[in-house]
């Protein structure tokens, strides 16, 4: 009995010197906390970052320049990550473009309920075709795709040129990941407000 209740005492002072040590080795490898970007240092990661996606976006749909260039506003969402398990959120940063130059930035926010698990990053682009559906959009507080307003969803037909349908709607978007242009992807119900930055 006492040989056993040694071998306990043994075991367990062991363990805890063990956890001790491996908290405080924690505390001597971890860098100290990182200084908070400001927000000209978020902007300009934001612009780089969508700098990147629509180069990405031009590989995979060579087409979707010639749409880029005529539209009156680029609204572009570098990373939107997404993860669920049953029920299933997704957030991302963006920055609008009118005429080139970066000029407001925006978050989008959705949801969706169904059996799915896991973790995922896309990046979004939409393209204002029209003055219209620019001003409408710059005007709103807060703004729901499907429900503020219709984005036609861009699909590639058997040749990998772009729908000519979809090309002539007053918003045209893009759904991308890794693997280039994601297709029958829905964004209906995600909701795009204005992020101060």
């Amino acid at each position: 009995m006492n040989k056993i209740s040694s071998t306990w005492r043994r075991t367990t002072l062991a363990a805890v010197t063990l956890g001790v040590a491996s908290v405080l080795f924690a505390g001597c490898t971890t860098n100290g906390p990182k200084a908070t970007p400001t927000s000209a240092e978020k902007r300009q990661e934001l612009n780089t970052a969508a700098n990147a996606t629509l180069t990405q976006l031009y590989a995979a749909s060579p087409q979707s320049k010639q749409l880029v260039q005529r539209a009156r506003g680029v609204l572009v969402f570098p990373a939107v990550l997404s993860a669920s398990f049953i029920v299933g959120a997704e957030h991302g940063s963006g920055v609008l473009r009118v005429n080139g130059q970066d000029t407001n930035y925006y978050s989008i926010t959705g949801g969706s309920i169904g059996f799915q698990a896991g973790a995922q990053s896309k990046a979004m682009v939409l393209l204002f075709m029209t003055d219209d559906a620019l001003a409408k959009f710059r005007a709103s507080s807060g703004w729901t795709i499907g429900a503020d307003a219709t984005v036609a969803v861009a699909k590639l037909a058997a040749n990998g040129a772009l729908d000519s349908y979809t090309a002539q709607q007053p918003i045209v978007g893009f759904v991308l990941n890794n693997g280039g242009l994601m297709a029958g992807m829905s964004i209906d119900g995600s909701k795009i407000s204005p992020l101060t930055l």
